[in-house]
């Protein structure tokens, strides 16, 4: 676990669990809260734990109709 609240793909993709691949992949499609600092992708924790709990509140609720 990074010191900063800012992670790198590495740092992020251990905390989610993930391959680093498919951070790259989310993170570039924009479906991961993420900016670029020159050519690496930064991910900040706060926005990081706010779209898992958005996550976590589609699931409990369903498809959108």
């Amino acid at each position: 676990m990074p010191e900063t609240n800012i992670f790198t793909v590495q740092e992020l993709a251990d905390y989610l669990r993930m391959q680093p691949v498919t951070i790259y992949k989310h993170a570039k499609a924009g479906k991961l809260p993420g900016f670029k600092v020159g050519a690496n992708w930064r991910f900040k924790k706060a926005t990081i734990d706010g779209w898992i709990a958005e996550q976590e509140d589609q699931e409990r609720s369903g498809p959108q109709r």
